[in-house]
């Protein structure tokens, strides 16, 4: 009776929210993000993605590494296979499923910059704006909103990542870009996707080339990478950029570096090789190289070439058997 008494006469309160703050309890995480790996639904702008996570047993919550799938889709692959570097590099595995239905060549590869008609498209529709939104998910989800994170695509992942660089500021520490089809070249004598060129000058102008040069961008590729196989681009833009992804990836830094240094640029990116290794992404993931093209460390970078410019027709002007994919 006396507590019906009370809350008669007592006002009632509005519930009081609760500080956003960072978990630090170990127990915290894990009931957030189970332990091994697992997959949800979760609404990134005007998108329901699936993500695949994976949590290592002894991640300590230092970093998550976003892996971007090929042009297969296989994103629960990705996550499985970047598993031993959850382990490796204290990483929250992040893979998200871009589908081809909804994420055609245009909204992946080329991140949605143009629309169908050829229209440049608001930044607000870019696929590359859902990257950033993701990762503040997965930080909520986590209940660390400062946690540091990476990016590796590889193929279409790596065609994806790399021109993300160019045009979305991610807030990731670095962005790798595996084995790309085809190169996002800092000139605008070649149509979107090759090169700057068609493209509205507040997207290709000499300010953001430089920022694009100035990305923390690796160019992560196996030496092997040189065969054409069933999903190669052979059209007269890609092959002018290379017989192979490998010598493709050679021409797009050497172009960058000699374009930077000319006009006395800053130059981020960063050149590594994994040498006798193909169009495999695993095989890639767990060479010891992969470490350097992500943090810098461990492996070697790629060697200056002995003589001249790898295979790209013109001077940096500008400006003034199965694979995995």
């Amino acid at each position: 009776m006396l507590a019906l008494f009370a809350a008669v006469l007592l006002p009632q309160l509005p519930p009081q929210p609760i500080a956003p703050r960072e978990v630090e309890s170990p127990a915290l995480v894990a009931a957030a993000i189970p332990e091994g790996s697992s997959d949800r639904t979760l609404r990134v702008g005007d998108h329901d993605l699936q993500v695949y996570l994976h949590r290592p047993a002894s991640w300590r919550g230092t970093r998550m590494l976003f892996v971007l799938h090929g042009v297969l889709r296989n994103a629960d692959e990705y996550r499985d296979h970047a598993m031993a570097m959850g382990v490796r590099f204290d990483a929250l595995i992040v893979a998200p499923k871009f589908d081809s239905e909804r994420f055609p060549s245009r909204a992946y590869q080329r991140g949605g910059i143009l629309r169908e008609d050829g229209s440049a498209a608001p930044p607000k529709e870019w696929t590359y704006a859902l990257i950033p939104q993701l990762a503040g998910s997965v930080r909520a989800i986590a209940g660390r909103q400062s946690l540091p994170y990476w990016i590796l695509g590889h193929s279409a992942g790596g065609q994806f990542v790399m021109r993300m660089s160019a045009f979305q500021d991610t807030g990731a520490e670095r962005l790798v870009a595996a084995n790309p089809g085809t190169d996002l070249l800092p000139l605008r004598t070649r149509p979107f996707g090759y090169g700057f060129g068609a493209l509205p000058e507040e997207l290709a102008n000499d300010t953001r080339i430089r920022r694009y040069l100035a990305a923390p961008l690796s160019i992560y590729l196996g030496t092997a990478d040189d065969v054409a196989d069933e999903n190669f681009e052979i059209s007269e833009n890609g092959m002018a950029q290379g017989a192979g992804r490998h010598q493709r990836g050679l021409a797009c830094y050497w172009t960058g570096k000699t374009l930077a240094e000319s006009r006395g640029w800053e130059f981020g990116w960063r050149l590594v090789e994994a040498p006798g290794i193909g169009h495999d992404h695993q095989l890639m993931f767990d060479h010891p190289n992969c470490e350097q093209a992500l943090f810098g460390t461990g492996g070697l970078e790629a060697p200056a070439p002995k003589s001249g410019l790898p295979a790209a027709e013109e001077k940096p002007k500008e400006p003034a058997p199965a694979r995995k994919h």
